[in-house]
């Protein structure tokens, strides 16, 4: 019964040693690509906009309120 529980573990161990080289070289791959690809030319960051809207003050107040208006009609619904 040694031996079988023997055999188990050392296929449990190679089986998890062959995953854990597979998962770092991927690792490692995919970091070299992205190396490669960020030196090629015309592959820069795109540009993150400053200013997200244009929104003025009063629509978003006016939406607040319409937020407000239907939770608490929501909530009285269910009192």
């Amino acid at each position: 019964m040694s031996e079988l529980i023997q055999g188990g573990v050392n296929l449990m161990l190679m089986g998890m040693g062959s995953v854990f080289v597979f998962l770092t070289l991927l690792v490692f791959g995919t970091m070299l690509m992205s190396k490669i690809i960020m030196q090629m030319p015309g592959t820069a960051e795109p540009e993150t906009p400053s200013k997200v809207s244009n929104r003025n003050s009063g629509e978003d107040l006016a939406e607040i309120a319409a937020v407000a208006a239907a939770i608490k009609q929501i909530h009285q619904k269910s009192s």
